[in-house]
């Protein structure tokens, strides 16, 4: 192997995820992620960061992640890192780098029952419980 692009993140989704429907049929989502770190520093001080990621998933994948996802809502991601490149309407040369997901599994719970889709790109739907902790970012309930 000369190269691996794989990302793996878990965060909250900043807002709704926004679909685009082609007019192939085929749909696409994407909605910015957040994820947060904190530590403390010299002062004593607790700081937290927080990242923001651009993530975008097509076909099934996007159909489930537009029926689900909300605004604040935990998800697991895991796909790779993608630049595009477009020439604005001035004529300059613009670039955005996205997680494109391969998978994703839902960590919050679904109102009215529910637990977490995982989507594979060319495999089927698998569905997972969902988790068994509260949702509260500042617990880490991990098993690794």
């Amino acid at each position: 192997m000369s190269s691996l692009n794989k990302v793996m993140l878990i965060g909250r989704l900043g807002k709704d995820p926004e679909a685009y429907h082609f007019d192939s049929g085929r749909i696409k989502v994407s909605f910015p992620l957040a994820t947060s770190d904190s530590y403390t520093n010299k002062e004593g001080v607790k700081v937290e960061e927080t990242e923001w990621h651009n993530v975008v998933m097509w076909g099934k994948q996007a159909e489930i992640a537009e029926k689900y996802l909300r605004k604040g809502k935990l998800v697991f991601i895991e796909g790779r890192i993608k630049t595009r490149t477009w020439d604005d309407k001035d004529g300059n040369k613009r670039y955005t780098t996205e997680v494109e997901a391969a998978v994703f599994t839902m960590l919050s719970t679904v109102e009215g029952g529910g637990g977490g889709h995982e989507e594979r790109n060319g495999g089927g739907t698998r569905t997972t419980p969902p988790p068994q902790s509260n949702d509260n970012p500042d617990v880490d309930d991990l098993p690794f």
